[in-house]
């Protein structure tokens, strides 16, 4: 998978308006109503990471899940990143 250029990165961005990019990744920050609630948006992520064969670096402080996508591999950002960020998207959403 190659290295998305800055410029395709942040045209995909506009897609994601609670994503920014930044240290060769993109990220996004989430608030959830409670620890419960984040922990289970975690979980249905954590599902969607494995069938990708996809991580994230993600982190978690009672309601609130950071979370940085890139691909190591590639030493950046890529279009499988994208791809995640989208299911990611379509988790919270649900939560929310």
């Amino acid at each position: 998978m190659s290295k998305l250029s800055e410029e395709d990165i942040e045209k995909r961005l506009l897609q994601f308006p609670d994503w920014d990019y930044y240290n060769n990744a993109i990220h996004a920050e989430f608030e959830f109503e409670n620890f419960k609630d984040c922990f289970s948006a975690m979980s249905r992520i954590a599902f969607e990471c494995e069938a990708l064969n996809h991580h994230p670096e993600w982190a978690n402080t009672y309601n609130i899940l950071s979370i940085s996508i890139s691909t190591h591999s590639a030493q950046g950002v890529t279009a499988m990143d994208f791809k995640l960020a989208q299911a990611i998207e379509s988790i919270v959403e649900v939560e929310e």
